[in-house]
């Protein structure tokens, strides 16, 4: 695996003096040694950094470089929506505190940094991965957006800057309006597939806290996996549909026999979950309905949907390296990802509601 903070990358770097002199001022008992930084290597989106002063640690989390697709990157929100949460849901990081862009140039939060193992495209080495393990880390998954989606959300602020009422409409047609602004490549089916989209919106009854991108290299688990002890990025978290969240957790999911256009991501190299033993997405979604009591026969939808709402993300992502606002490398092909799962979601469209 990938070492899990590197040096800090050409062009990303951060005031160190001036974030020291904000964090003493701000957050109490600080040892007295100089800070130090390193940036975490996962991520391709908002920028993430570990800082350390003597044996004191924290993440730093703070926007990509350059232009922003409006109402993206919302670092107050998020350090909001962890206030809030934290005390309901121990797995979400404890925000310490939140800059505006006059400390180092862009608006910024720190929070408590977590410790265990997060899974991507392979389990550590000396890890023995069996069927039981597979298993497990499935279950575990479930477990945690179940506990997450019961939480009273009417019992905490996101009542006051969330608006359930007509999420599913919204986003719909949202994600296809950033889609047209970030629009670089001319892919074939992309109307159809944001017609059917429009036409086929579900009647949405309930409403939870979602996380909205909810997927293995976002958790954090203990040494043993038997338990989930961090969930990350929370800056798409809002109140609306559950089922939402459970398609996109969905459209991370990867299973042995799927499509070449699901397999892979934009790195070339398979998520962890084409191991045996990992629930396929059915037995994924029958025990998240089992165990959270909801109807998910409309599944499908959502599933489509989020497939297109991911191919949104990476292309805004491509857009910001098509446009030199980065130097990532790895941004370089993700327009062929986003064709494949436009391809994908429209491939699926076809299939009996």
């Amino acid at each position: 695996m990938p070492a899990e903070t590197i040096p800090v990358r050409h062009g990303e770097a951060i005031d160190h003096l001036a974030l020291e002199k904000f964090l003493r001022k701000n957050i109490k008992d600080l040892p007295s040694e100089a800070i130090t930084m390193k940036q975490f290597s996962a991520g391709r989106s908002n920028l993430t950094y570990l800082l350390r002063m003597g044996r004191w640690e924290a993440v730093l989390r703070r926007p990509p470089l350059g232009p922003v697709a409006p109402k993206a990157h919302d670092m107050g929100r998020e350090y909001t929506i962890l206030k809030e949460i934290h005390a309901h849901f121990s797995p979400a990081p404890k925000p310490l505190v939140y800059g505006d862009e006059n400390v180092i140039g862009s608006p910024f939060f720190v929070m408590e940094r977590k410790k265990g193992i997060v899974l991507d495209t392979d389990f550590p080495e000396g890890i023995q991965v069996t069927n039981e393990l597979c298993r497990r880390v499935s279950e575990n998954m479930v477990d945690t957006l179940v506990t997450l989606h019961q939480i009273d959300y009417k019992q905490t602020d996101l009542v006051n800057f969330t608006k359930p009422e007509g999420f599913l409409e919204r986003q719909v047609h949202g994600w296809i309006k950033r889609y047209d602004r970030a629009k670089t490549d001319e892919i074939n089916g992309v109307e159809q597939l944001k017609a059917w989209l429009i036409k086929h919106i579900p009647y949405s009854s309930e409403t939870t806290i979602i996380h909205y991108d909810y997927k293995l290299n976002n958790l954090m688990f203990d040494d043993d996996f038997s338990e989930i002890v961090g969930l990350f990025d929370w800056e798409m978290t809002t109140v609306g549909d559950p089922l939402a969240d459970l398609g996109v957790a969905m459209s991370y999911w990867t299973e042995a026999n799927d499509s070449p256009l699901l397999k892979k991501e934009f790195d070339g190299k398979e998520v962890t979950t084409h191991y045996s033993g990992f629930f396929t997405r059915d037995e994924w979604i029958e025990s998240y309905s089992k165990k959270s009591g909801r109807d998910v026969s409309n599944i499908h939808f959502y599933l489509t949907f989020a497939y297109f709402k991911l191919a949104v993300i990476c292309q805004q992502i491509y857009y910001r390296w098509f446009q030199g606002q980065t130097n990532d490398q790895r941004f370089k092909d993700l327009n062929v990802y986003v064709k494949n799962l436009i391809m994908y979601a429209l491939e699926n469209t076809s299939k009996k509601i």
